[in-house]
């Protein structure tokens, strides 16, 4: 029996990236469809989150990320560009963004044809694994090939359906908060709600009481 799970992601988080590659494994592995549901960063949906955290929030959670990464064997390192467009001096975020907003609208589109997960990990890779200027050129295009994805036709559904593709997206943030949570990364299986990269083996031990089985 296929077991199904949600995961909630966002191309902005770094615990999302350290997750969905192993999340990919596991439902390559398993008899086990993981669908994904990209929402947009908290830079965007709570701008003035960041400095409402204590001091010490940043510099921990850049070193424990850079842990992570090394603890699994994961090629990591800051975005060039940052997804989100953002004063470095003042902290302001942008009101235009079109990188993350880009992304993430090509992920929703990649859900829509059961392909998300791969493209999370596919443009994850890219974004926090060290391409320079992987909003450029065809770096996103090759994403979308590698996932099975014909990128010309998702290019102009992103293109064409911004706003169509954004009420999926606000769909998936309340899906994700009516079960009960409200980051990401979140696997939510059965109702129960998974929280962060270090609750992967708890979510697999969850999902083998109720018959994992290998494909």
């Amino acid at each position: 029996m296929t077991l199904i799970a949600d995961l909630y992601f966002s191309f902005r988080s770094p615990y999302s990236y350290l997750s969905v590659g192993r999340y990919r494994a596991m439902a390559e592995e398993y008899d086990l469809d993981i669908t994904l549901r990209p929402v947009y960063p908290l830079a965007i949906r709570q701008p003035d989150f960041f400095e409402r955290n204590h001091p010490n929030w940043l510099a921990y959670t850049f070193r424990d990320m850079i842990r992570v990464a090394q603890f699994h064997g994961i090629p990591f390192g800051a975005p060039r560009p940052d997804p989100i467009v953002q004063d470095v001096a003042t902290r302001k975020i942008a009101d235009e963004q079109p990188y993350i907003r880009r992304v993430t609208r090509m992920g929703q589109a990649a859900a829509r044809r059961g392909k998300g997960l791969i493209f999370a990990h596919e443009a994850g890779q890219m974004i926090w694994g060290g391409q320079e200027n992987w909003h450029e050129g065809d770096h996103l295009a090759s994403a979308l090939e590698r996932s099975g994805l014909d990128a010309a036709e998702v290019e102009a559904e992103v293109a064409a359906e911004p706003e169509a593709l954004d009420a999926e997206i606000a769909a998936n943030q309340d899906a994700l908060e009516a079960a009960g949570h409200w980051g990401v990364p979140t696997l939510v299986f059965e109702g129960e709600p998974f929280f962060g990269q270090d609750r992967i083996e708890m979510a697999k031990w969850r999902m083998e009481q109720k018959g994992l089985s290998a494909r």
